[in-house]
């Protein structure tokens, strides 16, 4: 029997917290890597492993969380040792417990499970880690782990899904449990999510749960942070989009201040957790703070409550996602074609002089109209397509959340954008050849993206409806093959040019038709070709678009700042009932005017600064569009323009703190408020802030040069706390307190309360920030607290740490709680102004 195997049959118990049994029994003190234990004790390792099977619990976790490089960089262990010791011990206390009468008949002894958690590091654009980095760390502890004998594989504690993505791609990649048959090890993927239902770096659970499962993920779930009650609505949404084994495993609440001891019982924890067995759930375990007895109260509680499922199922629907927005194709969408080289000189340039904040203004211009998906072509001949079109996606990403379509013919370049890509994108294309086949859709499978489908092969671009649903034929029984789901598949039946061909729009409707009948696939067409070569495009596309609709297009490729074919689509989801009360169609123009009195001249429309998101007139004179454009290159991350219109200001005469002032902060502001709201996440939080820096490191020099060197607002010392080597949180705090105008003070991770006291005292602070991200260091952040009371009364503190809450803060003596990054420019501007 192997893990494959009980997923199968049966509810699956995990074991418990390892970090709290250690630090209990004495064996890890704070600051210390619990990994070495499992060399320097070995027998205590294999009596807690043991404990958790007796208790119940099938399958094991590994004594190797923080078991990479990185982690154990100057510990004098290697990556093997830990990992080969960590699995040993595991393994033979499998052999040697006494197997519950909850196991099946069939399973002689638990499994072990190589346990890998977040490497450290936040990676790029939010970050410093490459995707090649990170990579090239999870396959070095994964190659460790499948060699030292591990039943599967348990990514877990993650918040970023692209790094969650790289790690299950290596063990994919290289987790064989037979090397010489290629079978590789089952995968479960284990994510974090915060109070207001996403990671800390943004991604939401349907998310998370569309991408792995498209990725080949065997189980997926939760793990850590929340109790069993918070993360309820958060397992609900898992289910709804995976028919994957889904995994809880929580922990037993928050330390006591006093006593230590968590605050959530074995029985209550145990009966909290099998009510989430109605929505589906069938892999339990515990995390921080629970012991073998919480998983005797949980494995008994799981094998009396009856399994049952009342959750609406998505899985089959047409999904796209990016990290945090799940795109439904279930009604006719608009794929924004303006990110494309062809027939673009200033494109074309911007490519050459590897601007990509023009490529970034196209697509946020498109995002403004309403485009649901960003259509990404940056093939030129001359450049390196593969880095531009990496570099393009991930800064794209780091601005929007809008699903991407990568489009390219080129494999190397197509790869090496799906690698990097933060979720389930669809791929620009497949079409009948056979090496197209037999290239691009392993790439479609691997990566866990749909594909559109173009209705040619080596002959050409067939003639007749009859011809191109053959070649879509072709193309689905292909996909079929490659276990490529329908819903995933948008056959793309061309638009050709009626000036040249007329009787060509008429067989491409009659094929749309046909495919959409006869395959169940969505469909998808490059509108605009249907009117080249002709006087008023605008009609022939706009109603060639309509005639596509109603005869069964999915998405429309086309302009969406054209309002005359973005307005076609919005109409005709009113016409047939997808916008529900017509809610978006009035929204969008609420505010709408007609302007024919206006001359359609392009001085005419930059004059009036005519929006194009519709009808709307916006007049602004020349320092109030000065003024917007630094305005809106921070609020949108564009580095270069934020630097470009900060030194026009300056030059014109700008006082550089009244920029600051009067454009800087008030930018920073919103973006902050949309973050707070939830209209914003982490990647664009970064970005803004990335892009206030360029423009205020132009300020400095400014400053500097006209003899001003105070800039500061104030001095901040922030640290994590003793023990804590996770320091992803403070460094964000970090970057946006010093865009505010503030001196901080980094002390580092794993900080001793000595330490951070002693920077405190040196800088004359009135203000520290302490971070912690694991349950096990909150006795550290309390201990450094009533050190700074004694020593430092008049400074005030604020902590932060996705495992904290605010009624926790209060309760370990803090000022304030800052519930992520933003919170504490707030608390730092009461403080310090």
């Amino acid at each position: 029997m192997t893990v494959k195997d009980i997923l199968k049959t049966k509810k699956v118990i995990l074991d418990g917290a390892l970090g709290t049994v250690l630090q209990k029994n004495g064996l890890a003190a704070v600051g210390a890597l619990p990994e070495i234990v499992s060399i320097t004790h070995s027998d205590d390792l294999i009596r807690i492993h043991k404990n958790y099977i007796e208790a119940g619990a099938q399958i094991v976790y590994a004594n190797t969380f923080g078991a990479n490089s990185y982690k154990l960089e100057g510990s004098g262990y290697t990556v093997q040792e830990i990992v080969s010791a960590a699995i040993k011990n595991a393994k033979k206390a499998c052999e040697i417990a006494k197997t519950p009468s909850s196991f099946l008949p069939e399973q002689k002894r638990a499994f072990v499970a190589l346990d890998i958690g977040p490497i450290g590091r936040l990676m790029q654009p939010n970050g410093d880690m490459t995707v090649s980095e990170a990579h090239d760390i999870f396959a070095e502890i994964i190659i460790c782990g499948a060699q030292s004998g591990a039943d599967c594989i348990v990514l877990e504690t993650m918040t970023d899904l692209l790094e969650i993505k790289t790690a299950l791609l290596a063990a994919k990649e290289f987790g064989f449990a037979d090397v010489a048959k290629k079978e590789v090890l089952p995968v479960f993927c284990t994510m974090s999510f915060e109070a207001n239902g996403r990671t800390f770096t943004g991604v939401t659970p349907a998310a998370a749960a569309v991408t792995l499962d498209a990725l080949g993920a065997d189980a997926i779930g939760i793990n850590c942070s929340l109790g069993p009650q918070q993360v309820e609505p958060f397992i609900k949404e898992i289910c709804a989009y995976t028919d994957k084994p889904v995994v809880v495993k929580l922990n037993a609440g928050l330390p006591d201040p006093q006593t230590n001891e968590y605050d959530v019982s074995s029985r209550d924890f145990a009966n909290a957790m099998a009510q989430l067995l109605k929505y589906g759930v069938t892999v339990f375990g515990g995390c921080c703070g629970t012991t073998p007895e919480y998983i005797g109260d949980l494995s008994d509680a799981i094998q009396k409550t009856p399994k049952t499922k009342n959750t609406a199922s998505m899985v089959n629907e047409s999904l796209l996602c990016s990290f945090g927005k799940v795109v439904h194709v279930n009604r006719p969408l608009i794929t924004g074609e303006r990110i494309n080289p062809t027939g673009k000189k200033l494109f074309k340039q911007a490519l050459i002089e590897h601007d990509i904040d023009y490529i970034l203004k196209q697509g946020l211009s498109q995002i403004e109209a309403q485009a649901d998906i960003l259509d990404v072509n940056v093939g030129i001949p001359g450049i390196d397509e593969a880095r531009m079109l990496t570099e393009v996606v991930e800064a794209l990403q780091s601005v929007t959340d809008v699903p991407l379509q990568i489009d390219t013919p080129d494999l190397k370049a197509l790869e090496s954008a799906l690698r990097v890509y933060n979720g389930k994108p669809l791929v620009n294309s497949v079409n009948g050849e056979e090496k197209s086949l037999n290239t691009v859709l392993p790439l479609v499978k691997k990566y866990g993206a749909a594909v559109v489908c173009l209705t040619l092969d080596e002959k050409g671009i067939p003639q007749t409806a009859q011809e191109r649903f053959v070649i879509a034929e072709r193309i689905v029984k292909a996909a079929d093959c490659y276990g490529i789901k329908r819903s995933d598949l948008y056959v793309d039946c061309l638009t050709l040019t009626v000036s040249a061909e007329q009787n060509q729009a008429v067989e491409t409707l009659k094929a749309l038709r046909m495919v959409k009948k006869e395959f169940g696939v969505k469909t998808t067409l490059g509108v605009s070709n249907i009117s080249f070569g002709l006087p008023n495009r605008e009609l022939i596309t706009r109603t060639f678009l309509a005639l596509a609709l109603e005869a069964g297009l999915d998405l429309a490729i086309i302009n969406p700042n054209q309002e005359a074919m973005s307005g076609t689509i919005r109409a005709y989801n009113v016409l047939h009932s997808f916008d529900e009360s017509s809610r978006e169609y009035v929204d969008y123009y609420k505010d709408w005017q007609a302007h024919a009195h206006l001359p359609k001249t392009a001085s005419n429309i930059q004059n009036a600064g005519m929006s194009q998101k519709s009808g709307r007139v916006v007049s602004r004179n020349a320092d109030e569009k000065n003024e917007s454009e630094l305005f809106t290159a921070v609020t949108s991350g564009l580095k270069t323009d934020a630097a470009e219109v900060t030194k026009t200001l300056i030059g014109q005469g700008g006082d550089p703190m009244a920029i600051v002032e009067g454009h800087l902060i008030p930018a920073l502001d919103k973006v902050g408020k949309g973050f707070e709201a939830g209209r914003l996440f982490l990647p664009q939080l970064i970005q803004s802030a990335t892009a206030a820096q360029y423009a205020f490191t132009v300020i400095r020099k400014q400053l500097f040069k006209n003899g001003d060197k105070t800039v500061s607002k104030g001095v901040i010392v922030l640290a994590t706390v003793k023990g804590d080597i996770h320091d992803i949180g403070k460094n964000i705090v970090k970057v946006l307190l010093e865009n505010y105008g503030y001196t901080v003070i980094d002390c580092g991770k794993n900080v001793s309360p000595q330490t951070i006291v002693q920077a405190v005292k040196e800088h004359s602070c009135i203000l520290c920030g302490l971070s912690a991200l694991m349950t096990t260091t909150l006795t550290s952040m309390k201990e450094t607290i009533q050190l700074l009371r004694k020593e430092m009364p008049d400074c005030r503190i604020m902590v932060g740490g996705a495992v904290l809450t605010e009624d926790y803060a209060a309760k370990i003596g803090a000022d304030f709680y800052g519930r992520d990054a933003q919170e504490s420019v707030k608390y730092a501007k009461q403080i310090l102004g």
